[in-house]
């Protein structure tokens, strides 16, 4: 696989991750450099991870995980967003918050959601004869930068607007879910 192939899909997975950090930085108050790398480690880890552990199942598991994946991220996507929506109803007419929250708990399902679809480039990387260890570290690096500025990018939007903010950010998590969805159900596909 060449140079260019891998950063596509570097890119490509980390699209999501680049989405909901923005919608995390549109969502909670001041997001200093700190707080925005670790998001992106949280991410960037995960991303990294998933091929991998793609690429070391791919014989055993193959069929069982491409079978539900999409409906794993599409369920967990669906309920933060969601959450995120109700919140913004709650936080309508309340002042911003303070600090962005880098809970494990609250870091561990996204950052899983949005790495899930990784599982199926990592048992597509076994069959293709892929340095895996270079793509996963390739991966991780990208999806941490763009995840890392996303979360800055988000911020300077959502001190002005944040109860619309926290709508729009909730209603792409959820378009995203349902995009993952309607991509593993052939309904829907984006070619690279």
């Amino acid at each position: 696989m060449s140079l260019p192939e891998l950063s596509l899909i570097a890119v490509s997975l980390s699209v999501d991750a680049f989405a909901v950090a923005v919608c995390f930085g549109l969502s909670e108050g001041k997001a200093s450099f700190r707080k925005s790398v670790t998001v992106g480690i949280y991410f960037g880890f995960f991303q990294a991870m998933m091929p991998l552990i793609g690429y070391l199942a791919a014989s055993q598991f193959s069929d069982k995980i491409v079978s539900f994946d999409h409906w794993i991220a599409f369920v967990i996507l669906l309920l933060i967003g969601l959450k995120m929506i109700k919140d913004s109803y709650k936080n309508e007419n309340k002042p911003f918050k303070d600090d962005l929250s880098l809970k494990f708990t609250k870091m561990l399902p996204l950052a899983t959601a949005t790495s899930i679809d990784a599982l199926a480039v990592g048992i597509s990387f076994a069959f293709l004869q892929v340095n895996i260890i270079a793509a996963t570290v390739f991966i991780g690096i990208t999806t941490l930068i763009l995840s890392a500025s996303g979360v800055k990018i988000g911020n300077v939007f959502g001190e002005k607007y944040q109860a619309k903010a926290e709508i729009a950010g909730g209603s792409v998590l959820i378009l995203i879910g349902l995009k993952i969805l309607l991509e593993h159900s052939g309904l829907f596909s984006i070619n690279l």
